[in-house]
């Protein structure tokens, strides 16, 4: 029985070195996602905080949207959160890519 439980932290280091718990992250009912709420997400997923599971279901997120999310910030950090940036991450990402 034991080994099926997981077992998760009380909390993690969020995207700006602040201590993470359920309690802090973003309300289920966010509809606003500014570049700290995508990463307080991501940063709860990569803890162990929230399963990807979880976190779409309780964000009403596809799992394709969560994973750009997860992808740009191991790209490019917060700074690729931002979807006036997102064009231009690609685009620089895309060159990299062919050299």
């Amino acid at each position: 029985m034991i080994e099926n439980q997981k077992i998760r932290p009380a909390q993690v280091i969020g995207p700006l070195g602040e201590p993470l718990t359920i309690d802090s992250l973003p309300p289920p009912s966010t509809t606003r996602w500014v570049v700290r709420r995508k990463a307080e997400v991501v940063s709860a997923v990569n803890g162990g905080l929230l399963s990807v599971d979880e976190a779409c279901e309780r964000y009403s997120l596809s799992l394709e949207e969560f994973a750009g999310w997860q992808r740009a910030v191991d790209r490019s950090g917060m700074p690729g959160l931002r979807v006036t940036r997102i064009q231009h991450y690609k685009t620089l990402y895309e060159r990299q890519q062919k050299y």
